[in-house]
């Protein structure tokens, strides 16, 4: 349906306006909500995802779209809720403790909302346990890990240790930032890294199809 097509490319563009026009619009043809989450938001960020792996768009053309998702998402949660209807998989997501930065982490945040995940933002300086805490609670399936400061690196380290006693053991951890590597993740039993926000979803969703 074009109407799907015209609002993935208002996320796209990053115009919150039409975003939101479009998905009320589509409501009111009597659109499934799931449908527009999936056929136009989804695809919509999909895009913004690998134009901003191949340097086509940079972080604030990012963020833009990704307000224009959130505001058409507001729209549609409310309703998906009612139907009883939840992401497939949930993603928690914080920087480790000692750490304020929260750019990065916010903007993997609204990637993996863009590929239809639930997400628990913890926020930033957030201690081993809160982690193990929110994954126990929110049933979670995923893990994101940020770290901005090498001084910090090792929060990553104790985190895993602490999900790993709880014996919470399917969760998948992902780290990201930017002293991390790929060498580092292997080293403390991460399970997956992301380089940049695009990436996470991908790494996400092969950890979840494995």
């Amino acid at each position: 349906m074009s109407d799907l097509k015209t609002l993935s490319q208002a996320v796209v563009k990053g115009n919150r306006k039409d975003s939101v026009e479009i998905t009320k619009t589509l409501l009111a043809a009597g659109m499934k909500p799931l449908d527009i989450v999936e056929k136009g938001l989804v695809p919509g960020m999909a895009e913004v995802g690998e134009k901003f792996k191949n340097n086509q768009i940079f972080v604030p053309e990012m963020l833009i779209a990704a307000r224009a998702m959130k505001e058409a998402m507001a729209l549609l949660e409310p309703l998906l809720v009612q139907a009883g209807i939840k992401p497939k998989f949930t993603a928690v997501i914080g920087t480790v403790q000692g750490d304020l930065h929260d750019i990065g982490k916010n903007l993997v945040a609204m990637m993996w909302k863009g590929a239809n995940f639930g997400v628990v933002d913890l926020g930033t300086n957030v201690s081993p346990d809160k982690f193990a805490a929110a994954v126990k609670e929110h049933n979670a399936q995923v893990v994101g890990l940020s770290a901005l400061l090498t001084t910090t690196m090792p929060a990553m380290k104790t985190t895993i240790e602490a999900l790993k006693k709880t014996g919470l053991s399917p969760v998948k951890v992902i780290i990201g930032g930017a002293p991390i590597t790929q060498e580092f993740a292997k080293e403390i039993g991460a399970d997956g890294y992301a380089p940049d926000a695009a990436s996470a979803v991908d790494v996400a969703r092969q950890l979840m199809a494995a």
